[in-house]
């Protein structure tokens, strides 16, 4: 199984990118293979230029093909997801995220912008065909304690983190049970 983990943080380390850093660790015990991209790893000018021939986009739409979910973090600013994510969400294939099990993730100054995951990025993910959008997790900036070095977060965080990675990891296993073939009788007609 394999997930890739988006950091939408134009800084590096970020809060948002300490949440992934979190999953991975997490996601690594249950022996999940993990591809970790954050904005750093595309050139700007490529993002802003709109370089659908960038080699490291190339590279980051081969991965999210094989991927069986996203794990994507960002800050929220402005009661917004960050204007680079979008950016390079927007360079992505109209169904880059169709089949794929999707879990936001998101870190801001104050709980006034828990809702701008369901109101702005999860639309966004939704236009790309996200099989699944997940509940995600929202975390002030106040539960985000270290995330200059490795990453230390409250207990309650740690709490609501691995309950949405619990339900990721089912999301993810559903995802994989194949439907038997449906075939109507013969003689029925299709309605």
């Amino acid at each position: 199984m394999r997930v890739v983990t988006l950091a939408g943080s134009p800084r590096f380390p970020s809060r948002s990118s300490a949440l992934l850093e979190y999953a991975r660790e997490r996601l690594n015990v249950q022996d999940i293979e993990v591809y970790h991209w954050h904005l750093q790893n595309f050139a700007p000018e490529d993002l802003i230029y709109a370089r659908f021939d960038s080699p490291a986009l190339q590279t980051f739409i081969g991965q999210l093909n094989e991927a069986d979910g996203l794990i994507v973090a960002t800050p929220i600013y402005k009661a917004a997801y960050s204007g680079a994510l979008k950016t390079l969400l927007d360079l992505l294939p109209e169904r880059a995220l169709e089949g794929k099990v999707v879990l936001p993730l998101a870190t801001g100054g104050t709980v006034a912008h828990m809702l701008a995951v369901d109101y702005a990025l999860k639309p966004v993910l939704s236009a790309l065909k996200a099989q699944e959008i997940l509940h995600g997790v929202f975390a002030d900036d106040s539960q985000v304690l270290d995330y200059q070095h490795k990453p230390s977060l409250t207990p309650n965080l740690q709490t609501r983190l691995d309950k949405a990675l619990e339900t990721f990891w089912q999301a993810l296993h559903r995802r994989d049970i194949q439907a038997p073939d449906f075939h109507l009788p013969q003689g029925v007609a299709h309605v």
